[in-house]
């Protein structure tokens, strides 16, 4: 019995190259945004590392993994500048909220609107939003009164 060597076919090479060159839209600029003292550009696409690293650290709260994925939007040092100048939580959320909204669709949603949906999804959670105004105590009305009628204050 003899052996036949098997001949390689030959395998077509998928080519994303020539493929995304033809999908490539026009270059268009990224938004601009001024935080603290400071003017950003935010890129036109939402980079791939940006992507990957927003379903890697969702859950963590470990400030390396948050200024890396941070890193990719605005710059390596911005989360330093914000927290030195005392950014919070919400205002952090309003900001991730608007930019990622305004990277893939430019003018898509305002920051009032930013702050509204944080604001939203805070109080999903359970979380109260501290810009809300105390609720006001619902004036007492003149309920069904049960067991014994009312008297009207005069005897009988």
């Amino acid at each position: 019995m003899t052996e036949q060597p098997i001949e390689p076919t030959e395998v077509e090479v998928a080519d994303f190259d020539a493929f995304f060159a033809e999908q490539a839209e026009p270059e268009r600029q990224g938004v601009p945004l001024k935080l603290y003292g400071r003017t950003y550009v935010l890129p036109p696409t939402l980079p791939a590392l940006f992507t990957l690293q927003l379903h890697r650290v969702q859950h963590s709260a470990r400030p390396d993994d948050i200024r890396r994925l941070l890193g990719s939007l605005f710059g390596p040092d911005a989360v330093d500048h914000w927290t030195e100048a005392g950014m919070d939580d919400r205002r952090l959320g309003i900001v991730l909220l608007w930019s990622t909204a305004n990277v893939a669709d430019p003018g898509a949603v305002s920051m009032e609107r930013a702050a509204r949906l944080y604001d939203e999804r805070e109080a999903a959670k359970g979380k109260a939003a501290p810009r809300q105004t105390p609720a006001k105590p619902r004036p007492k009305g003149k309920g069904k009164g049960k067991g014994k009628p009312r008297s009207s204050g005069t005897r009988s």
